[in-house]
């Protein structure tokens, strides 16, 4: 029924009379939705709140920001270094452009500290021990828009280099003088955004390019090379507005990073299932005359397949909705969306683009039937070189899991196993700043701060209780704790005089997994005080948002994975209607997806020297692997069970290896290959999870799925197919005849 469907469908939108009207249509929606909403780019948010409104962490900044607010502002730093120690003639220099500050205020500029009227002296004692650098803030309005912030600090940058009399502001640390970074909130704030605004043109320039070249080098043929990038380039004129739409009502939020990868995936699977419709054609069309009828059977043939996939793949990315931290759920609908109507442009845009150019498409080695190659033939007097339809290489694949499965099996089991042996070796850091390149000039004045200042200062802990009247000072017993290198005195709440504070300087870095795990011990300590009234503690700062976010995904890891795993069990039964495949092929994208981590891991650690993964990762490799790793299971599975109607089981698996080998192996690669131009980000969580995904996605089209999967069901034989119809065929039946009610 669904094929009967599937062929009806693609008649309607891929005929002589209505493919223009296809393209029409969906020329219409891009220009009505560009028209009246705005594009997704201009809907990122720039809130870097990711955690629930109740975890701790940001439960203590609620309090901070309402009992011991000083009303100051958002802080830019500028952090000034000179190797060899600051001279008096640099901080004079720094008191003048002061001087001028309060005198002149930038945009937006709220207040500054009394530097200018302060004996030089005085804030020459303000320098770090090692009398190598300084750090003094400027704040401004809370409210003040990124784009205002750029503007501002060209102006400062001006302003302290015109007193400087030389370029300080962008020298390169290593050369010799005075330097100055912007750094702190503002800082970091601008220069992420800025990042982000660079190197978005370049991804999708990348993207195309490789997307391009990987079609042009697998398949020869330019104008085939240029069907699926103007395919996914339709559907994301519709999908751009759409999810700019949703954004601007505030039902989603996008930030610079999902639209980052939202691209990648648009491209890399879409150009996926186009090349699945593609090849299937082009077989079609070297047995049929009409390209119309041609086209009409791809779509039988292959589009429950196509369907399936992109279905799976819009349900698994749902799942990430279900998780508590930001940079999951964020991802839910934007990735789904786009995939949903990729799949939708898949069905209807391509067939319809397809069926106008025909043969064509398939330059210089365009695909006839025997008929048309005998008339051409006979017109052009020669003899006309003929298609191989099978792929030598795929056949012999397909040979040697059947004939020996059980070897092909234990190899690719100690292989993917060993690799996977890497996991529980991996580390983790969930702090921004490491996400960032080195050169950062932001990250570049944060590491100034941690090198020349005691490793606490840069992030302080706060400690606040609600004493519900007791008398109590948590500051000896903070001090107590082997980590704390000071405690301030306590701070009473402005509007309720039961809430203390105190700020603890730990004595070692406040991003280290040791200072991290070191936060439920000293909530303890408050609570013990309280006599143990947990509900009335709360920890605040960098390093307790860094413990929150550890607790938010490993949370969400603990759910996501095996929903994830649930939707796609229940997905596979409806589309296999078999128990047993459903299990194997689980396991074979669970395996890849553990060997992908652990090389993933060896590669970025031992090859580049990558001291910590982003602990984001394991749950975005995880979500896109399984649920794209499953497309191409989906893809052979339903090749060999469409033979197996006709074939003994062996044969049926072999052929299968064989004819999807060559169209599997192309999408793999350039899958692979838009997901490693994330690598090329100057942005570590996207390097991180574009090389893991890109080993992934290899390992599973050239290790999982032409040689563990069928192996498995070679060794499992008609089982494999339990308790579906086709279990019931047994030895070499050869035929099997469904009845006409289906």
């Amino acid at each position: 029924m669904v094929k009967n469907f599937l062929k009806s469908w693609g008649g309607l939108v891929a005929s002589s009379k209505t493919r223009w009207l296809t393209i029409f249509i969906w020329i219409l929606l891009i220009g009505i939705f560009s028209f009246i909403w705005p594009q997704v780019n201009d809907e990122e948010t720039t809130d870097q709140q990711l955690l629930p409104d109740d975890m701790m962490s940001v439960q203590a900044k609620e309090i901070v920001e309402r009992e011991f607010a000083d009303d100051s502002g958002t802080p830019l730093l500028l952090v000034w270094y000179k190797d060899g120690g600051l001279e008096l003639e640099d901080v004079e220099m720094i008191q003048e452009i002061y001087k001028e500050l309060d005198a002149e205020p930038l945009f937006k500029q709220k207040m500054i500290p009394p530097f200018s009227e302060i004996p030089v002296e005085a804030l020459l004692g303000s320098v770090s021990e090692d009398g190598e650098a300084l750090t003094t803030p400027v704040f401004f309005e809370n409210g003040t828009t990124t784009d205002e912030f750029k503007s501002i600090l060209e102006d400062l940058r001006t302003l302290i280099e015109d007193g400087a009399n030389e370029e300080i502001t962008q020298k390169e640390l290593d050369e010799s003088g005075l330097h100055v970074r912007f750094s702190g909130p503002v800082g970091i704030q601008t220069d992420t955004v800025s990042l982000f605004s660079n190197a978005d043109f370049t991804l999708l320039l990348g993207t195309v390019i490789i997307v391009f070249a990987l079609l042009i080098i697998l398949y020869r043929s330019p104008i085939l090379a240029l069907v699926p990038l103007v395919t996914v380039g339709i559907a994301y004129g519709v999908i751009s507005p759409l999810l700019g739409f949703l954004a601007g009502k505030g039902w989603i939020e996008v930030d610079a990073q999902a639209i980052s990868i939202m691209t990648v995936l648009l491209f890399g699977a879409g150009t996926d299932y186009c090349l699945f419709l593609i090849s299937r054609y082009r077989d079609e069309l070297r047995h049929e005359r009409d390209k119309y009828t041609a086209l009409k059977n791809a779509m039988s043939g292959v589009g429950g397949a196509i369907m399936m996939s992109s279905s799976s793949t819009v349900i698994g990315l749902l799942s990430l909705a279900l998780g508590v931290y930001a940079s999951y759920h964020r991802f839910a609908i934007p990735f789904s969306l786009s995939i949903f109507i990729m799949g939708i442009a898949a069905l209807s845009i391509l067939p319809a683009i397809l069926a106008l150019i025909g043969r064509f498409a398939f330059i210089p080695f365009v695909p006839r039937p025997e008929e048309m190659i005998q008339e051409l033939e006979e017109k052009k007097g020669k003899k006309l070189r003929r298609s191989k339809e099978t792929n030598k290489f795929g056949k012999k694949i397909g040979e040697v899991v059947t004939n020996r499965p059980w070897t092909v099996i234990l190899i690719t089991l100690i292989v993917l196993g060993g690799l996977a042996a890497f996991v529980p070796r991996i580390q983790y850091t969930y702090a921004l700043l490491d996400s960032f390149p080195d050169d950062m000039p932001s990250k570049e004045g944060f590491t100034m701060i941690s090198e020349h200042y005691p490793p606490g200062e840069i992030a302080p802990i706060e400690v606040i209780v609600d004493t519900d009247g007791e008398e109590i000072d948590l500051k000896e017993e903070l001090e107590d704790h082997p980590f704390v290198e000071a405690v301030s005195d306590l701070e009473v709440g402005e509007e309720n005089s039961e809430i203390k504070k105190w700020e603890v300087i730990l004595s070692i870095d406040p991003y280290s997994a040791e200072a991290v795990e070191s936060i439920p011990e000293i909530k303890e300590i408050a609570a013990n005080a309280l006599g143990g009234a947990d509900d009335s503690v709360w920890i605040g700062g960098e390093t307790a948002t860094l413990y929150d976010t550890d607790q938010a995904t490993s949370r969400d890891q603990s759910v996501i994975m095996p929903v994830l795993l649930l939707i796609l069990a229940v997905m596979l039964m409806i589309f296999l209607r078999s128990i047993v495949a459903m299990a194997y092929l689980l396991f074979t994208v669970i395996i890849s997806y553990a060997s992908a981590l652990g090389l993933g891991w060896i590669v970025l650690h031992y090859i580049f020297d990558v001291s910590a993964i982003q602990g984001l990762i394991p749950l975005y490799s995880f979500v896109f692997l399984v649920a794209l790793g499953i497309d191409y299971n989906i893809f052979l599975v339903s090749s060999l069970w469409d033979y197996r109607k006709t074939f003994p089981l062996k044969d049926a698996i072999s052929k299968s290896v064989a004819i999807t080998g060559s169209v599997i192996s192309s999408a793999g690669l350039i899958l692979a290959g838009t997901f490693a131009v994330l690598a090329t980000m100057p942005f570590d969580v996207l390097v991180h999870f574009g090389t893991i995904t890109a080993i992934g996605i290899l390992l599973d089209t050239f290790i999982v799925r032409p040689l563990l999967v069928p192996a498995i069901t070679s060794v499992l034989g008609r089982i494999s197919f339990w308790p579906g119809k086709l279990w019931k065929l047994k030895g070499d039946e050869t035929l099997y005849k469904r009845s006409k009610n289906e």
